[in-house]
This record gives C-alpha cells, structure tokens and sequence, in this order.
C-alpha cells in the first residue's frame, strides 16, 4: 500500500513566514502568487496604496526569500512602496485592513514592524548606497555568511545617488552585493533617457548578451536579462549571483500591474496607486478641485501667453500637474527622471539661457535638491520658480512624505521669495506673480488635497490681506499662513467673542517677512502666526527674529508641527494633534496676552 505525502498548504492563511516557502512546489508557488495578487487588489482597493508597483512583484518577491535567508541575509528595498508582498510573507498579511492607516501597517518599510525591515525607503535612488554600506561593514567585520541583496527599479536607476553607489561597489569586486534590478520599464510613468533606453534594447534584443552592458562596462557580473514573472529562472539567476560572491547585477524584467487587467489596461500609470474604495452606502464625494488641478490649468495658461516658460519634473509629470502644459508644449517639458538635484542646476541652466523655469515637485522630495537650490539657482540670482505639492501636512504616507521642512529650509537661501496661497484665486495669483520675478528663485506651495471655498479679504494693506478685522482694541494679530485661514478665522471668531480685539492677515509671499507685517505686528499687543510646515525656522521663526529685531516687546507665539516624524494618519488628524484649531489657536493667543488662565465664557450669537 502506498501512503501519500501530504503537499504543503499553499494558503495565505497557513504561511508563518519566508520559511514556509521553501518546501512548496513550482505549481504551488504559482497559485499562491495568485493567491497574492487577488489579496492586494482586494485589500489595497479598500485602505488605498501602491498597487500597481506590488502587483509587478509578485514572483521577484518569492524568488527572493525562497533563495535567501532573511532577515538572516538583507533584502533592500527601492523604492519602498513595492514591499506589500514582502511584508505578506513575513507574516503580515493579518495587518492589510489597516494600511496605512493611523496606528496601522506602514506602506513603506518599518523598522518598528518588523526586523525583515532595515531601511525605511520611500525616496528613491538610496538603496546601493545602503548596501554598500552593509557590504563595508560586513567585510570589516569579517561576516562572510550573510548576503546583501538590492532591489532597484530601473526608474530610480535615474537618479544620480544610485550611480554614485554603483561606482564605490564595482570598485571592491571582493565585497558581494547582489543588485536585483526590477525593471518594468517605469518609474512612476515610463522610465525616460539614456539608461531606459538602453535597457529597452536589452529587452528586446533576440541574443541579450550581444548587447554591451552598462554594468559589465563597469567591472559589474550582468545576468539576465530574466522573466521577472517565471519564479524557477528567478531563483536559478539569484542563487547563480549570490555563488559568486562578488558584486553582481541580476536583470529582471517584470510588468507593473502585471496580473491585474484593469492595470494592464491603463498605460498611463499601471494603477501605480489607487485611493480607497468609498464605504457602501457612503455619501457620495462632493466634486471639488484640487490644489493641484489650479496649478496645472494656470500653469497652462500662463504657457499660452509666455514663451519663455518652460517646466520641469522629476518622473512626476502627472502627480505634479504638469500634464496639461506638457500637452500644448511638448518642447517645453522636461522629465529628468528621479534626480531632483539634477532637474533644479538644469532649471538654472535653462534660466541663464533666457527662460523662465518651472520646477514641479513634492515639497518632500525638494529637500534632495537643497544644495542646488542655494549654490546653483539662488547664488546666479537664476528666475526659476519651484512649485512645491503636498506641501504641509500630506498624512497617509507616513513621516517622509509630509512637506514639511521646506519652509525650515528656505530662511537659509539668500534671495528667495516664497508664496503660500490660501485658496484657489491666491494659488493663480501667485503663480502669475512669481513667474514675473526675473531676478531671482520663488516658490509656490500648497497642500495635498481639495481647495477650500473661496477666503475674500476685507481689506488689503501694502500687499498684506487682511481677512478679519474685529474691537476696537489692537489686542492679537493672527498672521495666517495659506490654507490655514478658515481655521484662523475661527479662531478669530472665538476671540471676538471674548471681546478681544483681533486682526488676521494673510501675507501671502511669507518669506522674506514684508517690512508692512512687521509694522503691523508691533501695533497689535500679541501676535500669533499660524502655519502648516515644521516650527524651526519656518514662517513664523522668521517673523519672531524680524519682530524681536525691531524692539518687540512680546514674544511671538509660533504654531506649526511639531519638528519630528510624524506618524502616518488624515491631514485634518495630524493638523488637530498638532494644536491647529480653532481651539489651539485661541488658547495661545489668550498665552500671549498673559491671559492663559482666562475662564470668561464666549458670547453665543443667536441661533447657536
């Protein structure tokens, strides 16, 4: 009689971690690939997230942690937004409902979630220099028994630090590292210039190897290319790479979205990232546009009527709102791929050749190009104007993505001029204002999301708008800073209910500090300035120096994020924990009166 050996399930639901894997059959491998790929789409459609990017790595992923040993050996992830699968097989996969949520799974790698994690990635083009740091460590440690392995996008091959990385560890052939390079022929959108290029005719080429390599020209070991979708030439490159010890360079090609129709469907992005599903029965969302649908539209426009502007992004052509403009004037527009520092010296370039450049990036990823923005745009006094998205507090991305050390950044650049629109018309406003400047660098910023109704100003003073006026006593000016306004304006109405006189005005160009706010400042009893950006050295810092410079004799109280890693969690969630409120705002201006203990009851209006 012959018995039969039960198979290794195959489930989600029985997997314990990368261990599990090692005992299950190719024809088991793919059906928990599939398993995989219907529990993304499922899951990631609910919370939001980075679908697409995850979805194109399912058997990398696999291959992966069935050759190596991890967290024994370093799995690296770049970017990290493509760790979902990763973060499922190292027994996860119980905490997708709560993705990227407050208190929730990260959507990028976590230190603090699990010890599989050892960077937290999101910015791209890092990983090799993570790596070759391991690599130096490891040898002057004498550890010989553990791998360092490096997943690279070909996107983020675009970006000038990866490069710099890739020199150091083809110069030290007894240092191993594997780079796996995931190559789906896209960043965010298709991946542009010469590497993309080159890689494209690796690809396509019938004998891959007649086509010389970048990386063998380098003293870099080339395999592949390999289907990054066949899970048994996966493992058969990898554990070819990692017996040679030596650096080494395993070429996968794998399709974004791959699996998913709807994201092989759409060529414009792969759902790289999809929003959460609405909740059945959910009121349906109110149509508003967005900060970012203004800029694109102006921007536009502003084409139109200006040949010498141009616009620039770093492999966001669309997320940046640069789409329309792109549209009317190809020519026009440029996509340097991830490499901020290289896209702001191009932009000074473009700016000492006779044109006005527009440099279109999150507020996060601007802080890459901070030296090039001082020494090479600054320092030419070049015209170039940064237009800064998800400015402030952006929330469900987690501590890397919130915009918010721009404004402690840019006190430190001679010459730039900075504008921080509270509403549609002020964004339009500014923009035209800012691409007039033709002596030296501005910005732009606006937050994440939906533009609020329209804050008219009641009166204007030198420039300033002045949104409120309340009392005959001067007693607190609430200098507001962009989309902050509704809320100062609450906070005014609790204070005129008190009887305290205030002002609030918005400055709208925030830096330098307008000699007309300063003025103002030293004829109010208190001053409370209001921003959405980290306190150090922002808008507010810059404000309290100007007015302590010019004989004030009450401190400015200073209200932003707090200056560390926020959690991920809403916008709205992060400015209340924040103290951004109505209520917060009362009670430091109430502080700065000398009045913090101040009990006296708001005067209702009737009706309320």
């Amino acid at each position: 009689m012959t018995t039969s050996v039960e198979r290794p399930a195959t489930s989600l639901a029985a997997l314990r971690g990368p261990e599990d894997l090692c005992a299950l059959t190719t024809e088991q491998l793919r059906e928990l690939a599939g398993e995989i790929r219907r529990f993304l789409v499922d899951k990631v459609s609910r919370t939001g997230g980075h679908l697409g990017p995850n979805l194109g790595v399912v058997e990398l992923t696999l291959a992966l942690h069935r050759v190596f040993d991890s967290p024994r050996d370093t799995l690296l992830w770049d970017t990290g937004h493509q760790t979902y699968v990763h973060k499922i097989l190292t027994g996860r996969a119980d905490a997708f409902d709560a993705l990227r949520q407050p208190e929730g799974l990260s959507g990028y790698p976590a230190r603090e979630e699990s010890p599989h994690d050892v960077i937290e990635n999101s910015h791209a083009s890092t990983v090799l220099s993570y790596a070759d740091g391991l690599a130096k460590a490891h040898a002057l440690r004498g550890v010989t028994d553990r791998a360092v392995v490096a997943v690279i996008g070909d996107g983020a091959l675009t970006g000038g630090m990866a490069w710099e990385a890739l020199n150091n560890i083809a110069a030290a052939p007894h240092r191993p590292v594997v780079i796996v390079l995931n190559d789906n022929g896209r960043s965010y959108a298709p991946t542009v210039g010469g590497i993309a290029e080159h890689l494209a005719a690796r690809r396509a080429a019938d004998r891959p190897a007649g086509v010389p390599g970048l990386f063998d020209n380098l003293g870099l070991v080339q395999l592949g290319p390999v289907d990054g979708h066949d899970i048994e030439a996966l493992e058969e490159a990898l554990r070819g790479a990692a017996a040679l010890r030596r650096p080494v360079v395993v070429h996968c090609v794998t399709r974004k979205g791959h699996g998913h129709a709807p994201a092989e469907r759409n060529e414009a992005d792969r759902c790289h990232a999809v929003r959460a599903r609405p909740a059945p029965g959910g009121a349906p969302a109110v149509k508003r546009a967005s900060w970012t649908s203004v800029f694109e539209a102006e921007l536009a426009d502003l084409g139109e009527r200006r040949a010498d502007i141009v616009a620039l992004t770093a492999a966001m052509l669309e997320p940046t709102g640069l789409t329309a403009f792109a549209r009317r004037f190809p020519e026009r527009t440029f996509d340097v791929g991830i490499a901020e520092q290289h896209a702001v010296t191009s932009a000074a370039g473009l700016a000492l050749g006779g044109l006005h450049p527009v440099v279109a990036v999150y507020a996060t990823f601007l802080n890459r190009g901070f030296d090039q923005l001082l020494m090479d745009v600054a320092l030419h006094r070049a015209p170039v104007t940064f237009v800064l998205d998800r400015a402030g507090a952006t929330g469900d991305d987690g501590p890397s993505h919130n915009g918010m050390w721009d404004l402690s950044l840019f006190p430190l650049v001679p010459g730039l001029r900075v504008a921080a629109p509270r509403d549609a018309a002020t964004l339009r406003r500014a923009l035209g204002e800012a691409v007039a400047v033709d002596d030296a660098p501005t910005a732009v910023r606006f937050p994440k999301g939906v533009v609020p109704e329209p804050v008219p100003a009641v009166d204007t003073v030198a420039g300033l708008d002045v949104l409120h006026r309340s009392g005959e006593d001067a007693d607190v000016l609430l200098v507001s800073v962009g989309p902050l306004a509704p809320v100062c304006l609450a906070a005014a109405e609790l204070l005129r209910r008190r009887g305290i006189g205030v002002t609030v005005v918005d400055p709208r160009w925030i830096m330098p500090v307008a000699p007309e706010l300063i003025d103002l400042g030293l004829a109010h009893r208190a001053v409370v300035s209001v921003e959405d950006s980290g306190r150090a050295g922002g808008a507010g810092a810059a404000l309290a120096q100007a007015l302590t410079d010019a004989g004030a004799r009450r401190p400015v109280q200073v209200m932003g994020l707090p200056q560390r890693f926020l959690a991920q969690g809403r916008r709205e969630d992060i400015l209340a924990r924040s103290g951004l409120t109505p209520d917060g705002i009362l009670s430091r201006a109430l502080r700065a009166l000398g009045r913090s203990g101040d009990t006296t009851p708001i005067r209702r209006s009737r009706g309320e």
